[in-house]
């Protein structure tokens, strides 16, 4: 007789025989049932080191070493290419360390985060990463494609585990917690998670009832498309992280295959959760 536990791991399965790819995904229900498939194998960061860079932030805040209001240089040394709003000033602009964090998440601001890596220090974050359990995961460079061909390495389990603890008030402490959180839920850029949900209740031009709503973080580089946070049901939240790489091709556009198959995968863990009343299994 089929294992009950396995059914959904095997639609995810099949899905993914025709995937040009290969995908590392982790999810947790926050009710002990976990989906795990590739979950601690390494990837390529891209931009979801910035998840780890904030976590850092805020536990430097919480020893007296950081503080939101405090004022930093956007200088010539900051500049790289890529995604962000800071691209379009002229070094010289002068941003409250709250700004930075903020702009560094919500539009993956390139240029905000070197410079929150040069405020915070490379070998300070990384002290942080490893002090919150993430044994493999790492920050390697700044932001600088011309000098540096990677930026991060993390595991679908170690990426999971800073969202699995953020949703439940645990990672640094609740308050702090909380502001992350906040931060996360104004990231514009959460398509695999998000594309195949109900738009209808996601959008609040529409309807006053939101009902899913989604703090996340993703990241893509030519080796990997990546995504992962907490989604935040009428049931209660859940936590989905994938990983992608191995895919031939490198291209960015919205109906890349990393996005299309990640998005699919994440609509069946919606259904199931939703069907279950919070959780993947019975």
């Amino acid at each position: 007789m089929m294992d009950a536990r396995l059914t959904l791991e095997k639609r995810i399965e099949a899905e993914l025989k025709s995937y040009d790819g290969f995908v590392g995904i982790y999810a947790d229900d926050l009710h002990g049932n976990i989906i795990s498939m590739g979950a601690d194998e390494k990837f390529e960061t891209a931009s979801t080191v910035k998840t780890y860079i904030l976590a850092a932030l805020f536990d430097q805040i919480e020893k007296g070493k950081a503080s939101l209001n405090d004022m930093l240089t956007y200088k010539e040394e900051h500049v790289v290419d890529g995604s962000g709003v800071l691209c379009a000033l002229d070094p010289g602009a002068v941003l409250r360390v709250k700004d930075v964090a903020t702009l560094m998440i919500i539009v993956s601001d390139n240029i905000a985060t070197n410079i929150m890596i040069d405020y915070l220090g490379l070998d300070t974050i990384n002290a942080c990463i490893q002090k919150l359990g993430c044994k493999d995961t790492v920050l390697h460079n700044p932001i600088h494609f011309d000098l540096y061909d990677k930026l991060g390495t993390t595991t679908p389990r170690d990426y999971a585990s800073i969202f699995t603890r953020l949703a439940k008030g645990e990672l640094l402490n609740p308050k702090a917690d909380a502001q992350m959180v906040e931060i996360f839920k104004k990231q514009h850029y959460n398509s695999m998670l998000t594309k195949d949900f109900p738009q209808y209740f996601m959008d609040s031009d529409n309807t006053d009832d939101v009902i899913f709503k989604v703090a996340s973080k993703s990241g893509s580089m030519n080796a990997c498309r990546n995504d992962g946070g907490i989604i935040y049901t009428p049931y209660g939240p859940y936590v989905l992280v994938m990983l992608h790489k191995n895919f031939s091709d490198a291209m960015y556009y919205a109906g890349h295959p990393a996005t299309v198959f990640g998005a699919k995968i994440s609509r069946m863990l919606l259904d199931q959760f939703l069907a279950l009343e919070g959780r993947f299994v019975l």
